[in-house]
C-alpha cells in the first residue's frame, strides 16, 4: 500500500460543444465480480491517529462511518508525491459487494476533474469484511496535478446498481458522496493578450500575409488541459478598431479535414479553431465563435455557463471569415502543410460590450483554442491560450485576458 500513481483524469467535455462533464463511476460493458476478501487480513487499528481532516459521515443509518483522513503533505505542490489516510469504522451490518471510490472536483464549480478510484488495501479490505468496532486504515498516494485552483475529494462506496445512501445530506454532496479533504494549490497567473489597434484592417482571405498582422503579437497555443507543449502547433493573433475583432489562426496539419458543410453545424466535434469573449468579464454571459477548414461557421450567444444551446444558437455574430489551406482537404492520401483563417467579429453584436467602441485599455476575458483531430474521432488534442486544467473550453475562470492597445 502507499503506492504513488497518476492522477486519473475524466477528460469527458474537450469539445466546446453541448457535451459536459458527468459524475461516475458507470459501468462501461461487463465488469468481474466485485473481489472478495483477499487472504491477507485488513489492517486494523483501535484508535485513529491525529487527523488532518474530520468528517464523522455515516451510511447506512451509522453502520459505516468515516472518521477522517490524513493529508502528507498537508498543502502539497504540484509535482509532489501525495500520501492519503482515511479511516473507516464498522459499527453495524455492512453488506458485500460495494467497492471504494474517490472523486477530484473543483472545489467552487463543482466540476468533477478525476478520480482516485482503487480498492482499500489492495483489496484486503472490501466493505462488509471489517471487524466491527475496529478502525480501518486506508492508505493510497498519487502525484499532486497542475491545477490552479482548490480540489475537494468526495469519496463512498458504490456497485452496479448505485452508490451506498450517505445518511447526512450536510456531509455530502446530495448524491451519496461524502466530503473529503481539500487541496490546496497555488492559482496560475492567467496570461494576457495586448491587442494593437490596427488604421488598416487586413483582408480577410484566410492567408494571413496582410501588412497589419505584423504589428500583431504572435502567440502559440498550448495544451489546453495542463499548458505542455503540443503536437501540432497553432498560433494566433489579434487586431481590432472601433467596429471590429480581427482573429488570425495558424494551424499547422498534415489532414486538413471535415465532413461538416453547414452554418452551426457541430464543427466543434472536428477540426476546429475557435475564440470565445467574455466582453464584461462577469463569468456568465459570453460568446462562442468557430471556423473549421472547410470555412464553416458555429457561433453562439450564452447568458450562463452552456445556457440552454439551442437559444444560444439563434444568435448570429454577423462575423467575416476566411480559409486558407497549403494542401488538399479531405484527402489523406497525401500530406497537407497546414490550414490558416481570418475572422472579422463586429464588436457590436457580441454579449455586454461595456462601451462600443472600446477605448485603449480596457480589458476583457477570452480564450482561443484549437480542436485538432489527430486520429479522426479517436485522439484529440486540445489547445488554449489560457490552459484550462479542465477539460473544458467553457471554463471561464480560466480565460485569460484581452488588453485593447
Amino acid at each position: 500500500m502507499g503506492t504513488t500513481r497518476r492522477w486519473v483524469w475524466l477528460v469527458l467535455a474537450v469539445v466546446a460543444g453541448c457535451r459536459d462533464e458527468q459524475a461516475g463511476p458507470k459501468p462501461k460493458g461487463p465488469r468481474a465480480p466485485p473481489p472478495q476478501a483477499k487472504a491477507t487480513e485488513a489492517r486494523v487499528l483501535d484508535a485513529a491517529p491525529a487527523l488532518t481532516f474530520s468528517s464523522g459521515a455515516t451510511w447506512l443509518g451509522g453502520a459505516v462511518t468515516y472518521l477522517g483522513s490524513v493529508v502528507e503533505p498537508p498543502r502539497p505542490k504540484p509535482g509532489d508525491q501525495v500520501t492519503l489516510k482515511h479511516y473507516f469504522r464498522a459499527d453495524g451490518d455492512v453488506p458485500r459487494g460495494y467497492r471504494f471510490f474517490m472523486h477530484v472536483l473543483d472545489a467552487d464549480s463543482r466540476r468533477q476533474l478525476g478520480n482516485l478510484d482503487h480498492e482499500l488495501q489492495g483489496g484486503a479490505a472490501p466493505l462488509g469484511a471489517w471487524p466491527r468496532g475496529k478502525i480501518v486504515e486506508d492508505v493510497h498516494g498519487f502525484q499532486m496535478p497542475n491545477y490552479p485552483g482548490t480540489l475537494q475529494l468526495f469519496l463512498g462506496f458504490w456497485n452496479d446498481q448505485g452508490r451506498l445512501p450517505v445518511d447526512s445530506v450536510a456531509l455530502s454532496d446530495g448524491d451519496n458522496r461524502v466530503m473529503g479533504p481539500k487541496l490546496e494549490a497555488p492559482q496560475a497567473a492567467l496570461p494576457e493578450y495586448h491587442m494593437p489597434k490596427t488604421a488598416k484592417p487586413p483582408t480577410i482571405d484566410g492567408k494571413l500575409d496582410d501588412e497589419a498582422w505584423r504589428a500583431a503579437p504572435e502567440v502559440t497555443l498550448q495544451r489546453s488541459f495542463d499548458g505542455g507543449p503540443v503536437q501540432r502547433k497553432t498560433t494566433l493573433r489579434m487586431l481590432w478598431d472601433d467596429e471590429f475583432i480581427y482573429v488570425a489562426f495558424w494551424a499547422e496539419d498534415p489532414d486538413a479535414w471535415g465532413t461538416k458543410r453547414n452554418k452551426d453545424d457541430d464543427i466543434y466535434n472536428e477540426d476546429a479553431c475557435e475564440v470565445f469573449f467574455d466582453a464584461n468579464g462577469d463569468g456568465a454571459t459570453y460568446n462562442e465563435l468557430q471556423v473549421s477548414p472547410h470555412n464553416v461557421n458555429f457561433d453562439a450567444s450564452f447568458v450562463a455557463r452552456r445556457s440552454d444551446l439551442p437559444t444560444a444558437m439563434k444568435w448570429e455574430s454577423g462575423m467575416q471569415t476566411a480559409v486558407f489551406v497549403k494542401g488538399t482537404l479531405d484527402d489523406d492520401s497525401d500530406r497537407d502543410e497546414f490550414w490558416s483563417a481570418e475572422m472579422k467579429i463586429p464588436i457590436k453584436n457580441l454579449n455586454t460590450v461595456p462601451r462600443v467602441p472600446p477605448q485603449t485599455g480596457d480589458t476583457w476575458r477570452f480564450n482561443a483554442y484549437r480542436l485538432e483531430h489527430l486520429v479522426h474521432y479517436k485522439q484529440i488534442e486540445g489547445q488554449a491560450f489560457s490552459p484550462l486544467f479542465v477539460g473544458d473550453f467553457h471554463h471561464l475562470p480560466r480565460f485569460g485576458k484581452l488588453v485593447f492597445e
